[in-house]
């Protein structure tokens, strides 16, 4: 492999593999002699970089931006080039950082100030929307495990371990999480659907059900979706995507012609990408009846059964030998049939009601918290109108006192209660 692909091997492997510091920090190391003219590296660079996807994770501003400082010191790039996953997750990689220049650690150490600063108005966001206080702030730094929260005003080799680990854990869940939430999304649906029918009389709701029935078997019929990485479903994006005669399908051509960044592996992205005619059998944004999540849904299954199906040594990229072995298999010329997901069912009846259980317990807590507040509120208003009246009796006293002075001809009182004499005729 030539020095070019191997750095860009690199930096997809990071972002695939979770270990995501990698992936933005080889974006940059694109391999030109050091002797080279300048402007012409600058070049070269800018037109081998690729737009980064957002990670998701919560600091994923943060993370580009240690990354974006990292990869401008040139010895640690040279590390980096030398380093295999194994070292990087260890942490071996990141004791290199006591080596980096001191001008790299200023700005690292100003960037986590400026995390740690964030991470602590998000805490008192939180803490002062449930109106606590005498909170300890430092100590609620630890639920954030991206940082050293014992060292808030320096970046270390502690918050590169951390912040690599971090990201390769929360990544490597990542699509484990999507597909909980996912999950809850449609136990959501199903719930509100269910909620509004109670709300209906016996006629209007034997009308909704009807119309729910309807919309799910129009959704339902749709062409037959190909079994995703089969020959089909790749020949089907050789003729209709790639415009070329399906009788001339060759697997080589194919894995290079969607190769989109030419490093010689297909990513994660761009196997997604390869779905979109499949999923457009099943899914139209114009339709009623065909939800747009359960569309992405979809396509992060079906890349996620080709990563298994072909991604042998599970580095999250498909090589060219991994591609074409995988066209041997069985599995490839005769696959079985693809379930969609109006196909299958995504929770089960104990699962919705454990859900609808958790869901009323939280509008019970919410429900007691706004009663709390009404109390609070009446009470205050009760005190407010106290005082009112408190104040009005008051004037009223002051009022009379006057009065029996201007009856016996005593000087007023002015409006902060000095005397007022009249002056002598």
């Amino acid at each position: 492999m030539n020095h070019r692909h191997r750095k860009i091997r690199w930096r997809t492997v990071l972002l695939q593999q979770c270990v995501l510091l990698l992936t933005y920090l080889v974006i940059a190391l694109e391999a030109v002699p050091i002797d080279i003219d300048k402007t012409k590296v600058k070049e070269d660079v800018e037109s081998a970089k690729i737009d980064n996807p957002d990670t998701g994770l919560y600091y994923d501003a943060y993370l580009r931006q240690v990354i974006d400082v990292l990869e401008t010191d040139k010895h640690f790039r040279e590390k980096l080039q030398s380093a295999d996953i194994e070292e990087i997750k260890s942490g071996k990689l990141s004791k290199e950082l006591d080596l980096v220049s001191h001008h790299v650690r200023t700005r690292l150490d100003e960037l986590k100030r400026q995390e740690v600063a964030r991470l602590r108005m998000l805490i008192k966001a939180k803490i002062d929307s449930f109106q606590d206080s005498g909170i300890d702030h430092q100590a609620l730094l630890k639920q954030f495990e991206h940082l050293n929260h014992q060292n808030p005003h320096t970046f270390e080799a502690k918050d590169l371990d951390m912040l690599i680990k971090a990201a390769t854990h929360d990544l490597e869940n990542y699509d484990k999480t999507r597909h909980e939430e996912f999950k809850k999304y449609e136990m959501m649906k199903e719930h509100e659907r269910r909620e509004y029918l109670k709300t209906l009389d016996e006629e209007k709701r034997h009308q909704e059900e009807a119309k729910f029935e309807e919309m799910k078997k129009k959704h339902g019929n749709h062409p037959k979706v190909n079994h995703p990485g089969s020959k089909d479903q790749l020949k089907e994006v050789w003729e209709e995507s790639d415009g070329l005669d399906p009788n001339d399908f060759d697997p080589k051509t194919f894995f290079k012609l969607h190769d989109v960044n030419a490093d010689g592996f297909l990513d994660e992205q761009e196997l997604e990408a390869l779905f979109t005619k499949e999923l457009e059998k099943v899914y139209d944004p114009k339709n009623e009846e065909d939800d747009m999540v359960e569309m992405e849904e979809e396509r992060l299954r079906m890349r996620e059964h080709v990563m298994n199906e072909v991604d042998i040594n599970k580095d999250r990229l498909v090589t060219l030998e991994e591609f074409m072995r995988a066209t041997e298999k069985r599995e490839f010329l005769e696959p079985d049939s693809w379930e969609t997901l109006d196909q299958q069912q995504v929770f089960t009846e104990e699962e919705l009601k454990e859900f609808e259980s958790h869901i009323s317990q939280q509008e019970n807590v919410l429900k007691k918290k706004a009663e709390e507040l009404q109390k609070q509120k009446e009470e205050l208003q009760r005190q407010h109108d106290h005082i009112q009246a408190q104040r009005q009796e008051l004037q009223q006293v002051v009022q009379q006192m006057e009065q029996k002075k201007l009856q016996q001809g005593l000087p007023t009182s002015g409006p902060d209660g000095e005397l007022k004499f009249q002056p002598c005729m």
